[in-house]
């Protein structure tokens, strides 16, 4: 018997007379019905309070919008399968800066580190936590992207966005690698002195989409 049989062997002893786990009850809100402009205020004030920079939008002002964001950026990163239209005009300000991480040929970690900034869309929101949630789909990408440029532009239509969590949940499938946003990064010593940058972009950017 290998040691680690040994050690299950143990365990099936020790919970052979643990009576079953009763059923848990569910009581919880898991839906609340709020209208578009109620999700998009309370969204954006949770976002705000992260330090987030926040603008609404028409679909229209989405690509004046991140060309904007981009200004500065000496180069950026996108996913495989973002929206074009997104980028038409952040490309015919300055072209060339544009670099496309896929699974077949991703770009390697110097590369991203010398990446300016990441454009993403989203999978699903949570207004009520200021949460915004990425699953590795088309026009998310890998996880990577998103963390290791210092800027992050990340777009949220409005018919993402759910007001609690477990309405989030249900949309999103767990076997998918999902990568939990609330505000960019930022973290406290042990003296309470926040430190921003330390483990993802330093600066996030949404862009909330009218439906």
């Amino acid at each position: 018997m290998s040691a680690r049989e040994e050690i299950l062997e143990r365990l099936r002893g020790a919970l052979k007379d643990a009576p079953a786990v009763p059923e848990v009850p569910r009581t919880y809100r898991t839906a609340v019905d709020a209208p578009e402009a109620e999700r998009i205020r309370v969204l954006v004030d949770r976002l705000e309070d992260y330090k987030a920079g926040v603008t609404v939008v028409e679909e229209s002002g989405v690509g004046p919008r991140i060309a904007e964001l981009l200004d500065g950026a000496a180069s950026y990163v996108v996913p495989a399968g973002i929206e074009e239209a997104w980028l038409a005009d952040a490309d015919a300000a300055r072209p060339g800066r544009r670099r496309t991480d896929s699974r077949t040929e991703p770009l390697t970690v110097t590369e991203l580190d010398g990446t300016s900034a990441v454009v993403t869309g989203s999978a699903v929101s949570v207004a009520e936590t200021g949460t915004i949630i990425l699953d590795g789909s088309e026009g998310m990408g890998r996880r990577a992207i998103s963390l290791i440029p210092d800027h992050h532009v990340c777009v949220v239509r409005a018919s993402d966005i759910t007001m609690i969590l477990p309405e989030a949940l249900r949309r999103l499938d767990g076997t998918r690698p999902l990568t939990w946003i609330s505000g960019p990064s930022a973290t406290s010593d042990i003296e309470l002195e926040r430190v921003e940058g330390v483990h993802g972009p330093r600066t996030l950017d949404v862009l909330i989409v009218r439906s």
